[in-house]
């Protein structure tokens, strides 16, 4: 059985070569080629959508938006233009529900079965292969697909119908965000108070405030590492996502619509690129200090 895996990004490479590691025959692309020549070393094959289409069985997606998951699949030799019925096609991007389910919908009626599948874990989670995977779809897509979920993550749950799995990873990412600004918050006022950032970060993380997004980020935000492995330029769509399908269905979200504005803010400033524990310079900038490690 050969696999389809596109999307070579941050998250995406290590995932596909987790696969090869397991044995998987797999098929790749990415518009990146040198992501792409990177698989091929571990032991893929470059192909097109449509030849991925033709001769996978089992199809990984893993791109920035629903927008370019619906182009992959639908657009001119896509991969739905040659996709075999009884195929399944597994999307583990992080996108809205409503895209989710006109991809459902829209390979349902070529007989091709289909799971929205987004992740949390980050890069660390998709090279250790330790990503949480919550999933929508039908139960017999998602158990078909387990094998894969078993090398890919720690953990993997059907949530339920098509879309489901996007929702999950909405409020995921509502969480993690909002925790990494509050978070942020906190330590500048420490910082600027006078107190050592490392020694509060010990002092409260065996406590009721301790987390894993504190014990992720403080290390990072004290050393000024902002190396992404969960940039805030997709952290920024994912809340913008939150945003709008929170209004489409009449749920106020006045934190998360703030965190936007902040995400929005640090856009502006060129922060795009850096890891989402980078959140914490919005705050800095504001009280003209940083957090960072005692002299």
């Amino acid at each position: 059985m050969k696999t389809g895996f596109i999307g070579l990004g941050i998250m995406g490479r290590p995932m596909a070569k987790n696969l090869l590691k397991a044995g998987k025959e797999l098929l790749v692309s990415d518009l990146n080629k040198e992501a792409v020549a990177d698989a091929v070393n571990a032991g893929a094959q470059e192909a097109t959508y449509a030849e991925i289409g033709a001769q996978c069985d089992r199809i990984i997606i893993m791109v920035p938006s629903g927008a370019i998951s619906k182009s992959i699949l639908f657009g001119e030799n896509g991969v739905a233009s040659t996709i075999k019925e009884g195929a399944i096609v597994c999307d583990m991007s992080s996108v809205t529900p409503v895209e989710s389910k006109e991809c459902y919908d829209g390979l349902k009626a070529k007989g091709v079965g289909f799971l929205d599948a987004p992740v949390s874990g980050g890069e660390p989670g998709a090279v250790n292969g330790t990503l949480a995977i919550m999933a929508g779809g039908d139960a017999e897509d998602f158990e078909a697909m387990q094998e894969y979920f078993d090398i890919l993550g720690s953990s993997a749950l059907l949530i339920g119908e098509s879309g489901s799995g996007s929702v999950t990873k909405l409020a995921n990412q509502v969480i993690v965000n909002n925790t990494i600004a509050v978070v942020s918050e906190a330590f500048v006022l420490a910082a600027k108070a006078g107190a050592d950032p490392k020694k509060v970060y010990e002092a409260i993380r065996g406590g009721l405030a301790g987390s894993a997004v504190l014990d992720a980020k403080i290390p990072m935000i004290i050393e000024r590492n902002f190396k992404p492995g969960g940039p805030i330029r997709i952290n920024h769509k994912d809340i913008k996502n939150v945003v709008n399908t929170a209004h489409s269905i009449d749920v106020p979200i006045p934190y998360t619509a703030q965190l936007y504005e902040i995400l929005q803010t640090l856009k502006i400033h060129g922060h795009m690129e850096d890891d989402h524990g980078g959140i914490v310079q919005y705050f800095e900038k504001l009280a003209g200090i940083e957090v960072k490690k005692f002299d």
